[in-house]
């Protein structure tokens, strides 16, 4: 693994106009940065981030029926008791779920450490799936990358066939829908809406603050039409606590990702993991905090913070290193610490991708700070012959 120099392409802003790109940059600063790439070979990606992401997967959805059955650990993840069945009855109907991201620390050298799930509103998708791909077949057409250069990224190929292998069990149009003033959740959601039409879907977009309920509790589009399947970049935990969220589970919707993926988005599923599977070699010890401070060696996070809000690292060499943000409330988990690598002054985060359940490539943030926030450059990957 390497962190590569290279001049950015002179025409790259005209690309990302041309292919609906407007969040390339934030506040006046870049979001996507193509001064540098980070390069591995093939046997990192297949056996240090591929394989322990399918296993981890699969570990972690091994989790979902545990809780479902479990008064306790519902109650221990913070999940409120009125969805409870609902949260059930979704994952015994198997709805089915699109995607998800997990963040890993990885070095190329030791075991890649995961950090945690984003397996309800993952973002910096369309950056992984297509745009950094637009960048390498570019690099490469104008010689600037060896010929044989290839990058690990299945991720929209995917994406269109897990598509078209719900559409049977979808009800037809299907919505997306984000929070009407993000431009980044805006771009991702018309991503996802051209896959699903890529993969024969009807589709509609709506903002979130535009969906309605009807008197007789159904959720409906701003010309009062039913919403039977939605496609939501909008926190589970945050739909429950709406004032329309008591109408979820009576409201016949479908929604993408479903209500059982609200068990695994939840950074209280780390200490489980931890506990079903002590020692395993991509997972770092982790628990619930029942202390007030965060002690060396450990890093504080909540249950429900999102893009490194609210985290507390306390280092073994005793640095503490905050951020600040909306989710500082808890509940909190500790996570033993375990700091990103550093390259050229840069730690790397590792969003390594899930379709439906198969690993389908990487996306690459970095920061020059440990803590990775919205803010955080996305830069390009590929693998070396």
């Amino acid at each position: 693994m390497q962190r590569i120099a290279i001049d950015e392409r002179s025409d790259w802003r005209d690309t990302a106009r041309e292919y609906g790109f407007h969040f390339h940059t934030i506040d006046g600063e870049p979001y996507w940065d193509e001064r540098a790439y980070y390069a591995f070979t093939l046997e990192q990606i297949e056996n240090d981030l591929e394989a322990p992401t399918a296993q981890i997967h699969e570990m972690a959805m091994a989790l979902v029926p545990e809780v479902i059955a479990s008064e306790a650990l519902l109650t221990q993840l913070a999940i409120p008791e009125l969805y409870w069945d609902y949260i059930a009855e979704s994952w015994k109907r198997s709805d089915p779920h699109l995607y998800g991201r997990m963040d890993l620390a990885y070095d190329g050298n030791a075991p890649a450490k995961l950090y945690e799930l984003n397996y309800d509103t993952p973002t910096s998708l369309y950056e992984s799936a297509f745009f950094q791909w637009i960048w390498l077949e570019q690099q490469l057409s104008r010689g600037v990358l060896p010929a044989r250069t290839d990058q690990y990224n299945q991720i929209q190929e995917l994406l269109v066939e897990a598509f078209g292998s719900i559409a049977p069990r979808l009800p037809k149009p299907l919505y997306f829908s984000a929070v009407k003033a993000s431009r980044e959740d805006q771009g991702t959601v018309e991503y996802l809406r051209d896959c699903a039409e890529q993969a024969g879907l009807a589709t509609k977009l709506i903002a979130i603050e535009d969906i309605g309920l009807s008197r007789d509790g159904r959720f409906t589009d701003a010309e009062d039409w039913v919403i039977e399947a939605l496609f939501k970049l909008y926190p589970l935990e945050d739909l429950f606590e709406e004032r329309f969220g008591p109408a979820l589970p009576q409201s016949g919707i479908q929604l993408i990702e479903p209500a059982w993926k609200s068990i695994l988005s939840n950074k209280g599923i780390l200490p489980l993991l931890w506990e079903r599977n002590q020692g395993h070699p991509n997972l770092l010890p982790a628990r619930y905090a029942t202390e007030v401070d965060t002690p060396a060696g450990w890093v504080r996070k909540p249950f429900f913070s999102r893009e490194g809000s609210n985290i507390s690292m306390h280092m073994a060499d005793g640095r503490q290193i905050l951020s600040d943000g909306p989710d500082g409330a808890g509940p909190f988990i500790l996570q033993a610490s375990h700091p990103l690598p550093e390259f050229s002054g840069n730690f790397p985060l590792v969003g390594s991708w899930m379709v439906a359940d198969r690993a389908a490539g990487i996306g690459m943030r970095e920061d020059q700070s440990l803590i990775t926030r919205d803010t955080s450059r996305f830069v390009p990957h590929v693998i070396v012959a």
